[in-house]
């Protein structure tokens, strides 16, 4: 199957945001994004207010509002993925399990790296929890290596159509909530290396070609 294939360059949180709600609302269709954003970037999600954000300045001015759920996320280091499909492409996969097929190819990504990863429900099922920030919160299908939680995945849906949108933190991130990185994993990778990665993974696990599409 051809998906077509979006590599964004850096740019601030409204506009990556931007991009993924354009996406969601107007492709027809499966579509995986790879992107970056400004230095000191955060996100938070649809149902937070900045007002009810304890200091918001410490995190920086550079911040969107996603359109999916989940807490706030710290970005600047990291690289993210946007995946977008028809509904109809997961068949009877209720929400939990379209995360984790959804996430396969992450797996497969770190597993690249020399890592062994794990969903958090199969390593620590007592501490799955809900937090204001998404890095301090466990998910079942969050990603655990060697304890701890790397990067963070979300989605929205319609009817008609699925986004899954995640991080995938690279280097150390000094500011409070930030959960942890490769680089504090002990894996150096840059960010274009990382982009060409998770692009070959992404096509090696669903067995997919990538056309690339002009930027929108």
């Amino acid at each position: 199957m051809e998906w077509l294939f979006l590599d964004s360059p850096k740019q601030s949180a409204l506009k990556n945001m931007q991009i993924d709600k354009e996406l969601f609302l107007g492709c027809k269709k499966p579509v995986f994004r790879i992107y970056s954003w400004d230095e000191d970037s955060f996100t938070i999600g649809r149902f937070q207010k900045l007002e009810d954000i304890d200091n918001p300045r410490q995190y920086g001015s550079n911040w969107a509002q996603r359109i999916t759920g989940g807490g706030l996320l710290l970005h600047g280091k990291d690289v993210s993925y946007t995946i977008v499909i028809p509904a109809s492409m997961l068949g009877k996969r209720g929400v939990k399990k379209s995360y984790e097929y959804l996430c396969r190819f992450l797996m497969d990504f770190y597993k690249k790296l020399g890592l062994s990863p794990a969903w958090a429900k199969d390593v620590m099922p007592d501490s799955l929890w809900h937090s204001d920030f998404c890095q301090e919160g466990f998910e079942p299908y969050d990603i655990i290596i060697e304890g701890k939680k790397i990067g963070g995945n979300a989605q929205k849906r319609s009817k008609d159509t699925i986004l899954q949108h995640g991080s995938i933190p690279l280097k150390k991130e000094y500011r409070p909530h930030s959960g942890y990185s490769l680089e504090e994993l002990g894996v150096d990778i840059g960010e274009k290396e990382a982009k060409e990665l998770l692009k070959t993974c992404f096509q090696e696990t669903y067995n997919v070609s990538l056309k690339d599409k002009d930027e929108i």
